[in-house]
């Protein structure tokens, strides 16, 4: 079985309406039919390399060969997972956490996509929180930080909602021109005190090595 040799694959995160996990190839598909629909935020900066500005066929492609990509990469030392948010059974977006260095640093980064026509509904933020209580409570997460365009006002909304503190800015060039981000950070002791829907987790038994640490 391949979650003998690759764990992650049967690691399940429950909230309230969602189940994040790793797609089969054929829900992976769909996930990448999501975003060729539309992307939540499309229309204004929403990320650094512009994938939602693809046209239907390139943000699909984008998405199936970032998340190859990414396990493809893996190691306990830097590694990025992306989770796919299932409502009702269908995949409606994708919620990501990497790190490097984590069994030292223990600090995580966040990001997500949503599909146009989820939004709206609270789903981005259950989908962070279900993320959230997977790298505080089980893995061990001292801190977690996420940063998006001022403009991306869905972004932004969510980290303040749920507790996240400015944490300075980032410039980077896009097309030419410098473009700011605002960074925002949540400690574990901001965490603790955010109000937020239950959470269960399991299959994350076996998969501490992959994650950097003990079991």
């Amino acid at each position: 079985m391949i979650t003998h040799h690759w764990p992650l694959k049967a690691l399940r995160v429950r909230t309230p309406r969602l189940e994040l996990r790793l797609p089969s190839e054929d829900e992976l598909g769909e996930v990448a039919e999501v975003a060729a629909r539309g992307v939540s935020g499309a229309g204004t900066r929403t990320f650094l390399n512009g994938w939602t500005e693809l046209p239907p066929q390139g943000r699909a492609r984008y998405v199936l060969q970032g998340y190859w990509g990414k396990l493809g990469r893996w190691t306990p030392e830097d590694w990025a997972l992306d989770l796919v948010a299932f409502h009702e059974g269908r995949p409606v977006g994708v919620q990501s956490m990497r790190a490097a260095g984590f069994a030292v640093r223990r600090e995580i980064v966040s990001g997500s996509w949503l599909g146009a026509e989820h939004q709206g509904r609270g789903i981005g933020t259950e989908m962070r929180l279900g993320m959230l209580h997977l790298a505080f409570a089980e893995l061990g997460t001292v801190s977690a930080t996420s940063a998006s365009f001022a403009e991306n006002l869905s972004s932004v909304t969510v980290s303040r909602k749920i507790g996240y503190r400015p944490d300075g800015i980032t410039r980077d060039v896009l097309r030419g021109e410098v473009v700011e981000s605002q960074r925002f950070r949540l400690s574990r002791e901001d965490w603790e005190r955010t109000e937020r829907p239950e959470v269960t987790v399991s299959g994350l038994r076996g998969c501490e090595e992959l994650f950097g640490i003990p079991a």
